[in-house]
């Protein structure tokens, strides 16, 4: 029981707690911290997503079963959080559409791949790589939408459509992901030798992303809205597995990519959660203490779906 916690989440979660403690304590400033996390989720691990689709098997990976479970619950958690945050909190509806957004978004990629790696191995990372390929084109497609639409009345123009594509094909990750796709199907073949560089970057990005995301939370205070924001944990932490969970039982998921959906949808929300509250600037004190408090809750909640897994 506590050998899954010492052995898979706890290192990860140290290599977090490095980052924020000696960012807290000076010996590193923010603007260092930007520079390490600018490398890696803007370089690093781009080039990971870019080799690890480009070398996937299509076929086996993009089950449809899988994306249906994992997507279809997101989707779910994003109107439970707009509907609860207007329902319940009364808030207004496009600060909704940003809490929906934080519980739409979990941290497929910083913590996701770590713990999944750490608890099934490399070879378990399937699943992870066909839910990332969607992740952010799916989440902002429907988040942007959900906002334009409101502020727009319900009639929604040409700047919506652009709002979506700007959001997506400004993301690193999805162009590597893009380019991937291209490598995989059209067969190229890269030489050793950008092989081999490729392999040294992408062993750095994710110990790097970690330790980056522990001095960016830093920055973040948990302060006010702590009934908003625990709803926000609850429906990230235990909503989106427990129904991700329910339906890739109904559709019989084959076991590694169900440990993968699962999992992924445990994860906290990543930091995308704050960079939509921003860009619209609705909810971003929710967004950003629901980041700092539930990656912090997580490393019990992820226990308890580690255990459950088996």
């Amino acid at each position: 029981m506590f050998q899954t916690l010492i052995e898979v989440i706890l290192p990860v979660f140290v290599v977090i707690g490095a980052g924020y403690g000696l960012t807290r304590a000076g010996y590193f400033q923010q603007a260092h911290i930007e520079g390490i996390m600018r490398f890696s989720q803007g370089f690093a691990i781009p080039c990971l997503l870019f080799n690890a689709i480009a070398h996937i098997d299509l076929g086996e990976s993009f089950d449809p079963a899988l994306l249906g479970s994992f997507y279809s619950a997101a989707a779910l958690c994003f109107f439970a959080g707009l509907f609860g945050a207007r329902l319940i909190f009364d808030r207004e509806w496009e600060d909704s559409v940003a809490i929906g957004f934080c519980c739409l978004f979990s941290n497929s990629v910083l913590l996701g791949l770590p713990i999944t790696e750490r608890a099934y191995g490399p070879d378990a990372l399937t699943g992870n790589y066909a839910i990332i390929a969607f992740h952010a084109p799916f989440c902002y497609a429907l988040g942007i939408t959900t906002m334009e639409i409101i502020r727009n009345s319900g009639t929604p123009g040409p700047a919506f459509v652009r709002a979506i594509l700007a959001a997506m094909f400004k993301n690193a990750l999805i162009i590597a992901i893009v380019l991937g796709f291209a490598v995989n199907i059209s067969g190229v073949t890269l030489p050793a030798v950008a092989e081999d560089a490729l392999g040294l970057i992408v062993r750095a990005g994710l110990p790097a992303a970690l330790f980056a995301l522990g001095g960016v939370l830093v920055q973040y205070r948990p302060e006010g809205d702590l009934r908003t924001i625990a709803f926000v944990c609850s429906v990230s932490l235990l909503l989106h597995p427990a129904l991700v969970w329910l339906l890739g039982s109904v559709t019989a998921l084959r076991e590694d990519l169900f440990r993968s959906a699962v999992l992924n949808a445990a994860m906290a929300p990543g930091f995308n959660a704050y960079i939509f509250a921003n860009l619209y600037g609705r909810a971003k004190r929710v967004a950003a203490s629901s980041v700092l408090l539930a990656t912090g809750l997580s490393l019990f909640s992820v226990w308890m779906w580690l255990l459950l897994l088996g």
